[in-house]
């Protein structure tokens, strides 16, 4: 397990040495996923759309099942695990927050679901074509999951928890 230090740098927590200048690895990613989300109105849209996404995913799942909702936010927590203890307790208190909606949606979850995740792709892409870059989700996969956790990580930032 690493920490990060004061001047930037990482300690391993496990032999006690500093590597100063050092990018823990959640920094690093959340790093090169900003690098295509800089432009203002592009980071407002993925704001609001990235959290539409990810909710969209989780109601197509408990479209098919509740427990395949459960088990993807899960991995999602399981994955965010293993960049930052505090940013998957994020991700999972904002995915309980996201299930009550499900709750109360019925037989129309599937058709809604479909519908936001397609209306919020299209503000994504927007916000990409303001942006003169290509989503980094056609860089890599990774890059689609670490979306609401960069988004998470700003949150934490501009509140000052540590992450």
């Amino acid at each position: 397990m690493v920490r990060a230090t004061s001047d930037g740098g990482v300690t391993d927590e496990a032999s006690g040495n500093a590597t100063p200048g050092a990018q823990r690895r959640v920094d690093a990613l959340f790093d090169r996923y900003g690098e295509s989300h800089r432009h203002p109105t592009n980071r407002a849209i993925h704001g609001i759309c990235v959290p539409l996404v990810a909710w969209s995913l989780l109601a197509l799942a408990w479209s098919w099942s509740p427990a395949a909702a459960y088990v993807l936010i899960g991995v999602a927590v399981a994955c965010c695990l293993a960049l930052s203890f505090p940013i998957a307790m994020g991700v999972l208190a904002v995915a309980a927050v996201m299930v009550y909606p499900l709750t109360l949606l019925g037989t129309s979850t599937l058709r809604v679901a479909i519908a936001v995740f397609v209306a919020a792709w299209i503000g994504l892409i927007v916000g990409h074509r303001i942006e003169g870059r290509k989503p980094s989700f056609l860089e890599a996969v990774r890059c689609l999951l670490v979306g609401p956790a960069w988004l998470l990580g700003r949150i934490y930032r501009r509140v000052g928890i540590a992450y």
